[in-house]
């Protein structure tokens, strides 16, 4: 490796991260040194010339059309739902599948200042958000008579309390071999005008997660896709840990991806309205991709087909199905996802080491995003599903105008209500049901434990 010196900085524009070096500890050089190592400063050079190539939003919803899918009530012109559902149950049953979970966030936004996987969610129960997850896989294993490893995903603010969590609490049940914790990388902030990396502090680079998209050189760097195909594991089902309804390891999504040969496979619902604040999927020229709202000319939002629906109707809920050769392929030339950039006010020590706290923005930080793996696919495939079944991600605190707590406690009961009435039960109104994935993991099951005409007068945890 080549010794980071300031004349060896020099050429990239860096040599400031070196200003403090004279007062510098034994210890806080080796630390220093450590973060300049871990930098690509070729990569940040590029990108401080701007030379990342963003995608233009609106360029390309003027040339979208609706993606290749499935949609709820219809059949595939090639293979039946049927036939995709009983795909995904042999491939769990085979041990084919790995569940990748993403939990890097904090729950900032909730006035939860820890990783938000740790929120308590559950109507009755009281039940985490990593719980919510884990009791519905650890239900699917025990459905297909397999063991589904499970590879968490967090950030450098949530990592430490993330693996504390896991070990004060047995990792909720999952054996050792099936929770894998690793963290994403992290990004130097950029001053805007110089392209000068920040330094929070004398000994401190300015760095932030570089996003959901570093997902995959993170599983790569931490062994994940090494265990993954030791395990025989040939996809992941992937979801985010803030939305509790996702059906976990969905055996039909699954199989749709399998019967289509699909690399990236993105689970999708139905737009409410146009302008809906939610990623657009869509196919330009043949590729699937996403179309921020943001993005979306009215004009282009509001196109309607001829039977009245919206064109551009799919939102983007984050959900997939991943082939893992197809993963793999991309960190090898992990170029081919883009930066996207980000205007921030970002504190930072001056040449004289004064600390400076902007107002307003005054540097960039970058960030993949795991939906720009759609274009790099040859192969993609998008399921539509019931958002009422499937999407109720918890962002906001309570007293905002959506995804709050109290909004997607609301599903989950409302979910639970419709499977206990379909299945013959009477609920009372006022009365809440929680259903625990393992006394049931769906209608199917809570049709086999219900007696037609049982009511429930009082709150009750079905477990």
């Amino acid at each position: 490796m080549v010794p980071i010196t300031k004349d060896w900085l020099k050429q990239y524009g860096q040599e400031h991260l070196l200003n403090f070096e004279s007062h510098w500890t034994t210890e806080q050089r080796l630390k220093v040194l450590a973060q300049l190592a871990s930098i690509d400063f070729d990569l940040i050079r590029r990108l401080a010339a701007n030379n990342s190539e963003e995608l233009d939003g609106s360029r390309l919803a003027s040339m979208a059309d609706p993606p290749p899918s499935v949609r709820i009530g219809q059949e595939h012109r090639q293979f039946s739902s049927q036939s995709a559902k009983q795909a995904g149950e042999a491939a769990l049953r085979s041990g084919q599948i790995g569940m990748i979970l993403v939990a890097g966030g904090q729950g900032t936004r909730l006035g939860f200042d820890r990783p938000k996987g740790l929120f308590s969610i559950g109507p009755i129960s009281g039940r985490t958000l990593f719980q919510m997850h884990i009791d519905r896989l650890l239900a699917v294993m025990k459905r297909y008579e397999v063991s589904i490893p499970m590879y968490v995903m967090t950030s450098p603010a949530t990592d430490a309390e993330t693996r504390a969590y896991f070990d004060q609490e047995s990792r909720l049940g999952l054996k050792a071999d099936q929770l894998n914790i690793f963290c994403q990388g992290t990004m130097p902030a950029i001053d805007a005008t110089s392209g000068r990396i920040l330094l929070s502090g004398p000994t401190e680079i300015a760095v932030s997660p570089d996003g959901h998209g570093g997902l995959v050189s993170a599983m790569a760097s931490s062994g994940c896709f090494e265990h993954a195909r030791k395990r025989g594991i040939d996809h992941f089902f992937y979801a985010q840990v803030d939305n509790p309804l996702v059906e976990v390891c969905d055996p039909l999504l699954i199989g749709y991806h399998l019967l289509s040969h699909s690399q990236m496979t993105t689970q999708v619902v139905r737009k409410r309205f146009p302008k809906e604040k939610v990623g657009n999927v869509v196919s330009v020229e043949g590729k699937v991709q996403i179309i921020e709202y943001s993005d979306l000319p009215d004009t282009v939002a509001e196109q309607i087909l001829p039977d009245g629906s919206l064109k551009l109707w799919a939102g983007n809920i984050a959900v997939h199905v991943f082939d893992r050769g197809f993963l793999e392929s991309v960190v090898e030339s992990i170029d081919g996802l883009p930066f996207h950039r980000a205007s921030k006010a970002v504190p930072f020590v001056d040449d004289a080491g004064k600390l400076v706290k902007p107002v307003s923005p005054n540097a960039i930080k970058f960030e993949r995003f795991i939906f720009d793996l759609l274009p790099l696919a040859e192969r993609a495939f998008v399921v539509e599903a019931d958002a009422t079944k499937v999407f109720a991600p918890v962002k906001n605190a309570d007293g905002e105008s959506v995804d709050t707590p109290a909004d997607t406690r609301r599903a989950l009961l409302a979910l639970h209500r419709h499977w206990l009435t379909i299945a013959g039960a009477k609920v009372k109104d006022g009365v809440s049901v929680e259903v625990h994935p393992n006394w049931a993991l769906d209608l199917d099951d809570v049709r086999k434990k219900i007696t037609p005409g049982l009511l429930f007068e009082a709150d009750t945890y079905l477990r």
